[in-house]
């Protein structure tokens, strides 16, 4: 699967071991979910101007090695549940094949600030394959 977003790790991502820390696996996802969503046809500032957004309730990252300074960073996303007004996706954080995080996020759509169903036609695309991809 391709890279649905990435960039080079900066210094000032880094603690003073040249390490990416922890915290910035979550603003790789932030950017890459921005990325996905326009794979998708959807780019937020379209559901935005519908007045349907998507906010974050929960997150979770497991570590498998570190990413570091020079590196580049590449992060995978994939659908793992469409819920009634929830999106999980499961981010992969890699450095060539070598996977460095794992995040899991879980996303609840609003409208108006408060919890609402996904709209039909953004749960069809939700439910459905990116666009130009033959799977998810």
């Amino acid at each position: 699967m391709p890279a649905v977003w990435s960039a080079p790790v900066r210094f000032v991502e880094c603690d003073q071991q040249g390490i990416v820390f922890n915290a910035h696996y979550l603003v790789y996802t932030d950017e890459a979910v921005n990325a996905w969503w326009s794979a998708r046809g959807l780019p937020w500032q379209d559901l935005a101007g519908r007045g349907v957004e998507y906010v974050v309730v929960a997150s979770a990252q497991e570590w498998r090695s570190s990413a570091r300074y020079g590196d580049t960073v590449e992060v995978d996303a994939e659908r793992e549940r469409v819920g009634r007004s929830s999106l999980t996706l499961r981010f992969t954080v890699r450095v060539a094949d070598r996977v460095c995080c794992e995040v899991r996020t879980t996303y609840v759509c609003t409208v108006g600030g408060a919890s609402s169903p996904w709209p039909d036609d953004v749960r069809a695309v939700l439910e459905g394959p990116a666009q130009g991809s033959p799977q998810d």
